[in-house]
């Protein structure tokens, strides 16, 4: 993707692709040796070979031989500094090494974001509200206070909780979607009755590692670095399409010439982090979550009109910060980015009852450093409609944001939190996985325990109840008897687990 340098004395590096302004042509014709590895060159030749399509054509190089030092005499610490670990210069200018070293950086750039994908296959087991076949149970079955298993699938590996749907991925790379198709979020012909309520194949050109489910949209990242999204974005007005064709009620290919390695879904937004370590986002952008619309265009009535929310763009940083991510989540109406270099998080989005952790409880439509996240290196982080839950690296729960209904899991005597908390309850315990519903939290244990709080009134905590829990609750059920939950996903009025049997008797059999 091509940008527009905004200054002269500027330049970046996209694609492993060195653009340059004239400014930056005329600094790196000096014609200095360089040695990478064993291997020595001129640094005209390097020009050469990185930029492409400048505007200016480079005027012929005038070759100026490195001078080596006196023998016997000793380089300072600063020279031994500036040689680096893998390349050294000689009379080389600030320009030219921050050229050089911003190329080696992008060289070692390698991305592995948690995509949440259990090791073992599985079967998914459900609970809460089944009305428009969300269970996954059929069409007769409309709600379940404790988990139930969906029959016929014992090797699920990812589970992903729509607002009324859901998206499952097979060890096989295969696609399963069941639930509410009004939008086409199931992305298959549900045209025979009752074929939305139990599980049903997404045909997709390749085997899929990661799903996503948002309200009424989904998405498949499939092993080649290709995004597949159906469904449709939503926004105050209503349905808004997938792409400016509309609803899209099959697969259709997002930034097709883009690697991406990660996708997160919002509420009706979607996230994509490409292997270069940049951030795109499209869909619904009213409450910051794109991170790259100013507030007086997040509407589709604009004069900019519906294009720009709709055509993934990339969220742009100052160029002098040069920064790169290598993880991303997306939260009901916020958007979370892990930095690269530093692992700052950067936040946008929703933030009326502290739930991406600023100080002013507004939107926020641009990215800023969250520094709650600050001192911890963070495994996992989920957000419903007004809290955030999130799981560091040593298995630590913490939650920010609105207590009401108890989501926050702090006790009947809590305050809304205005940045992360420990949940004291879990304190003991070392958690592999979480998620929020829109108005729930759920944690699970190391030892396959599944815990759940906040809003119980549609059955979607799995506790037998429909009343409101303001701690962290064992979920038990016959169904859960002999197997070890390793993921869950909160939807709507529903929830997905994740379970793998295991031979030893079952702690939270009940």
């Amino acid at each position: 993707m091509e940008r527009i340098c905004p200054r002269y004395d500027r330049f970046f590096v996209e694609n492993q692709t060195l653009r340059s302004s004239r400014v930056a042509q005329r600094t790196f014709r000096f014609g200095s040796i360089a040695t990478f590895g064993a291997k020595q060159v001129k640094s005209t030749n390097i020009y050469q070979h990185n930029l492409k399509n400048v505007i200016v054509p480079p005027r012929k190089a005038t070759k100026r031989t490195a001078q080596a030092p006196p023998a016997g005499q000793k380089r300072s610490k600063q020279q031994k500094k500036k040689q680096g670990k893998h390349f050294t210069f000689f009379h080389l200018g600030k320009f030219q090494m921050q050229t050089i070293k911003l190329l080696s950086s992008l060289a070692d750039l390698t991305l592995k974001p948690n995509l949440r994908q259990s090791n073992t296959g599985g079967d998914i087991l459900a609970f809460g509200q089944g009305d428009v076949g969300q269970l996954g149970l059929g069409e007769d079955v409309i709600e379940k206070i404790r988990p139930a298993t969906i029959p016929g699938f014992e090797d699920i590996v990812t589970i992903a909780a729509g607002g009324m749907h859901n998206v499952c991925l097979r060890q096989t790379g295969e696609v399963l979607t069941f639930g509410c198709n009004d939008e086409g979020a199931l992305g298959r012909d549900t045209s025979k009755e009752g074929s939305e309520a139990i599980p049903g194949f997404v045909d997709l050109p390749g085997k899929a590692v990661q799903v996503t489910a948002g309200d009424s949209h989904s998405a498949a990242l499939l092993e080649d670095g290709r995004v597949f999204a159906w469904g449709s974005f939503r926004d105050s007005h209503g349905t808004m399409g997938l792409t400016l064709k509309g609803n899209e009620r099959l697969p259709i290919e997002l930034l097709p010439n883009v690697k991406v390695v990660k996708v997160a879904s919002g509420a009706d937004h979607l996230v994509l982090l490409s292997e270069s370590g940049n951030v795109y986002t499209c869909g619904c952008g009213e409450q910051g979550q794109l991170g790259r619309i100013a507030a007086r265009t997040a509407s589709r009535n604009s004069r900019h009109g519906i294009g720009p929310l709709l055509t993934p763009g990339i969220v742009e940083f100052k160029i002098t910060k040069k920064l790169e991510f290598d993880d991303i989540w997306a939260g009901t109406y916020c958007t979370f980015l892990k930095e690269y270099n530093k692992g700052d998080i950067y936040v946008f989005g929703l933030n009326n009852y502290y739930q991406i952790g600023l100080s002013e409880p507004a939107t926020h439509f641009h990215p800023r450093i969250s520094k709650t996240f600050s001192g911890k290196v963070w495994r996992h982080i989920s957000s419903g409609q007004h809290h955030t839950i999130a799981l560091d690296d040593i298995g630590q729960v913490f939650v920010m944001g609105r207590k009401e209904y108890g989501r926050l899991g702090l006790g009947p005597n809590c305050s809304d939190a205005k940045e992360l908390t420990l949940v004291s309850a879990l304190s003991s315990m070392k958690c592999i996985d979480i998620s929020a519903g829109s108005a729930q939290s759920f944690a699970v244990t190391e030892l396959g325990e599944l815990y759940a709080w906040g809003m119980g009134t549609s059955g979607q905590l799995g506790t037998g109840e429909e009343e409101d829990v303001e701690e962290p609750a064992l979920v038990k059920g016959k169904q859960l008897e002999g197997k070890t939950v390793v993921r869950v996903s909160g939807g709507g009025q529903h929830t997905l687990i994740l379970a793998i049997t295991r031979p030893v008797k079952d702690k939270t059999a009940g």
